[in-house]
């Protein structure tokens, strides 16, 4: 019996699909984490990333600590875990 690790993507609990909580709407993901502008794409899908628009993204894990992203930074997802994110015009 061959036990090969080529295949990471194919291991237990790597692409579990689990719910976040996004402006409001639930949304399914994969994966173990979120990057900002992944966020930013699950809240505004339709939306072009420009430098004209600035997001917030703020971020509660009921399992575990709060705090914000910014483009550059991901956070571990957990299953509940509530996304707000804003959009302003830059001044």
């Amino acid at each position: 019996m061959n036990h090969n690790n080529s295949h990471p993507e194919l291991a237990p609990g790597q692409n579990k699909t689990i719910t976040v909580i996004v402006n409001g709407r639930p949304k399914e993901v994969t994966g173990k984490t979120l990057n900002y502008r992944e966020v930013i794409q699950l809240a505004y899908p339709n939306d072009p990333v420009t430098n004209d628009v600035e997001y917030t993204v703020a971020y509660a894990n009921p399992h575990g600590k709060d705090g914000t992203l910014v483009d550059g930074q991901d956070v571990h997802v957990k299953e509940g875990m509530v996304f707000n994110v804003r959009k302003t015009n830059r001044s």
